[in-house]
């Protein structure tokens, strides 16, 4: 099969990231993939082994994903966005896939919405036609409007084949999040978590003892940076600050300086942050999609301060599902202090690691499955 994954990440990097697993799986299982890529360069992704085709990119201008920027700061304008269109057609007319994947949308990305419907166009009209599927993580942005869910499944109608949803379904179904009617419900196809293979153990114990905070890739996060150092000045444990961001280098020395403390460590995220969690005495994140499959691999006892700004409440969903799991708390970012964050750290570092057996991990791989299986039913 030939596989084009189409995806642009507007502020983290967890789409990105997402994409670039389900690529390698398909490309391991002895297909061709493509990713299609129209959010800012992420270099501390792994993209190895991964054929990208970097668009001119995208960010939003923070949680207002209506306003869009391009690597200069400057607000996208319609030259921009047409060249990022002709070269999304233009992939799908020179590798012709069999199989076209569009990473969120259409239950996310709205302003993009022409870009993305003239590569859709583009796989219904190549001459056989590509197998078309959306792939989502557990939880979606609920719709603020009821309007926005009948869009998105009038468009699901009109060109989808199937929609993967990267979840456990015994943990979080995707109507926690999304209202469903039963036809696009009868679409849904259930595939495990995406997830890379569970990191090993850091062969130089790196963490070992500390409370590791992170916000994942992108610039955000500072609220929880700045409490954390506050904790931090108040407690006999080590703490490492992990930041990112395009800004990242900034950031960490405003932090550095309000810290004035060397022995709080702040700096770049890390390539080997996973392998970490197997050391550190408690992971305190937000709890985005791939920070979430990274306490649960691991086991890792961890507080989760879900993202909240601009009334966005996707990763408080989240939380609150998997903090039914041993050694997972959930503290909001409006309850958070110095205090209620070092009581919640001794309140999940007291209890047992968990075992990540039993859990569905294998999302990647089963999505290669389910695209083979439904490409040769299309294809009959």
């Amino acid at each position: 099969m030939k596989v084009l994954i189409a995806v642009t990440h507007l502020l983290g990097t967890g789409h990105l990231s997402r994409a670039l697993t389900l690529a390698r799986a398909f490309t391991r299982d002895g297909h061709e993939a493509v990713v299609l890529s129209g959010g800012m360069p992420a270099p501390h992704l792994d993209s190895k082994g991964v054929a990208l085709v970097q668009l001119p990119p995208l960010a939003s201008d923070g949680v207002d994903f209506t306003k869009l920027l391009t690597e200069l700061g400057v607000e996208a304008d319609a030259a921009y966005r047409a060249k990022r269109q002709a070269m999304m057609v233009k992939a799908v007319a020179d590798m012709a896939p069999d199989v076209v994947i569009t990473e969120l949308f259409p239950f996310g990305r709205r302003s993009l919405t022409a870009e993305f419907e003239a590569l859709l166009e583009a796989a219904h009209a190549l001459p056989q036609r590509a197998l078309v599927l959306a792939s989502v993580r557990d939880i979606l942005a609920p719709p603020s409007k009821a309007a926005k869910a009948v869009r998105a499944r009038e468009v699901v109608k009109q060109y989808y084949d199937g929609i993967l949803v990267h979840a456990d379904p015994d943990l979080t179904k995707l109507d926690l999040s999304w209202p469903l009617t039963s036809d696009v419900t009868a679409m849904l196809r259930y595939t495990g978590y995406v997830a890379p293979a569970a990191p090993q153990q850091h062969p130089d114990n790196v963490g070992a003892g500390e409370i590791v905070v992170s916000a994942g890739g992108g610039a955000v996060g500072q609220a929880l940076f700045e409490c954390a150092i506050k904790a931090a000045k108040r407690s006999p444990l080590r703490w490492r600050l992990l930041v990112g961001g395009a800004n990242a280098e900034a950031r960490i020395a405003a932090l550095k300086q309000l810290a004035d403390d060397p022995s709080i460590t702040i700096e770049p995220v890390r390539s080997d942050f996973r392998q970490m969690l197997h050391h550190v005495t408690a992971s305190v994140s937000m709890c985005g999609y791939n920070t979430a499959l990274d306490v649960l691999q691991t086991g890792v006892p961890a507080v989760f301060v879900p993202f909240d700004d601009g009334g966005e409440v996707e990763q408080t969903l989240r939380a609150r599902a998997l903090s039914s799991q041993p050694g997972i708390e959930v503290l909001s970012a409006t309850d958070m202090t110095p205090q209620s964050l070092m009581a919640e750290i001794k309140r999940v570092a007291s209890k047992d690691r968990r075992s990540p057996s039993g859990l569905r991990m294998n999302g990647a791989a089963e999505s290669v499955r389910i695209a083979h299986s439904m490409l040769a039913e299309l294809r009959g």
